[in-house]
């Protein structure tokens, strides 16, 4: 992760929203350092995206401080891109028209704007659609359409709530490359994602909400090491219906000829090693890292029964 500066990008104080006595968000307290990745992870419910809009002044907070590069003022909004969960364009104005619109409210000069637009809308595929009512484009273009909106003022900071919303295959490694590229130019972004692979291959640090609260925050690399589990992940021909009696195996996840082993703390991989190799074709043997979707898993049904 980039080095730490003494203002961040982003800064959540003791922050609380509630809805009709529904507590949305309680007691947040978050720092995201300027030029880093940060993931915002949680189920359905847990206060992402009400976290995300008091960030955006979309809600106030009833109790805490919010701050985006060192200000808690709205003006500062000028030099963030903000890409909304829901559709956030308007369905009957011509594509181009109004991404020039939203570039300008941003403080960009029209003619800047419209120099800069064409090279998204090719990279993105949609140049063909420029001069397209928004309602004729499909439900995964209009998403990177949004994304064109979000970037084209060349924000310091991406606010992103499900960015890969919609998208084939296809078009979301487009969006992933667009990313990428934002963090390689030492951008801030913070995105909120139901898709681990993206948060993994993206993220520097990441913090898991669950009913409105915060269950753990840390840089990726330390929260796999104090959260995480070793797994094993093992290819072979055979019958593998013991694998899961074998010592120190926690849970396995069976795709057929090939599963992945959870294990216990202190689990011998070398002895799982031979017991497996000693009943079957062993074609395949890796020891893996925790992903954080076991930890978002586990993590929140632990919350869950503990509840």
């Amino acid at each position: 992760m980039p080095r730490p500066l003494s203002i961040p990008a982003l800064r959540l104080d003791g922050v609380r929203k509630a809805f009709a006595g529904h507590v949305a968000v309680e007691g947040l307290t978050l720092s995201v350092p300027e030029g880093s990745v940060f993931g915002l992870l949680g189920p359905n419910g847990a206060g992402k995206t009400t976290t995300l809009r008091m960030v955006m002044h979309v809600l106030a907070p009833d109790e805490g401080r919010v701050e985006v590069l060192g200000s808690a003022a709205r003006d500062v909004l000028d030099r963030v891109g903000y890409l909304p969960e829901e559709r956030g364009l308007y369905p009957r104005m011509v594509l181009e028209e109004q991404l020039l619109l939203f570039a300008t409210l941003k403080g960009m000069a029209r003619a800047e704007a419209a120099r800069r637009l064409p090279p998204w809308l090719e990279r993105l595929s949609l140049l063909e659609w420029r001069h397209r009512r928004l309602n004729e484009l499909s439900k995964g273009m209009q998403q990177k359409a949004q994304l064109v909106a979000t970037l084209l003022h060349d924000p310091e900071v991406l606010i992103l709530d499900e960015p890969m919303s919609g998208l084939d295959p296809l078009a979301a490694d487009q969006v992933r490359e667009v990313l990428l590229e934002w963090k390689a130019r030492g951008r801030t972004l913070v995105l909120s994602s139901h898709q681990m692979d993206t948060v993994e291959r993206l993220c520097d640090g990441i913090a898991l909400l669950d009913r409105g609260r915060l269950l753990l925050a840390g840089l990726v690399s330390e929260v796999k090491r104090r959260h995480g589990h070793s797994a094993v992940a093992l290819a072979y021909e055979g019958d593998g219906a013991f694998l899961a009696a074998l010592p120190g195996v926690e849970h396995l996840r069976d795709f057929g000829r090939y599963v992945e082993l959870r294990l216990a703390d202190g689990a011998d991989t070398q002895a799982l090693l031979k017991a497996a190799a000693a009943r079957l074709r062993v074609t395949r043997f890796e020891v893996m890292e925790p992903s954080l979707h076991d930890i978002f898993v586990d993590t929140v049904r632990t919350r869950g029964e503990a509840a």
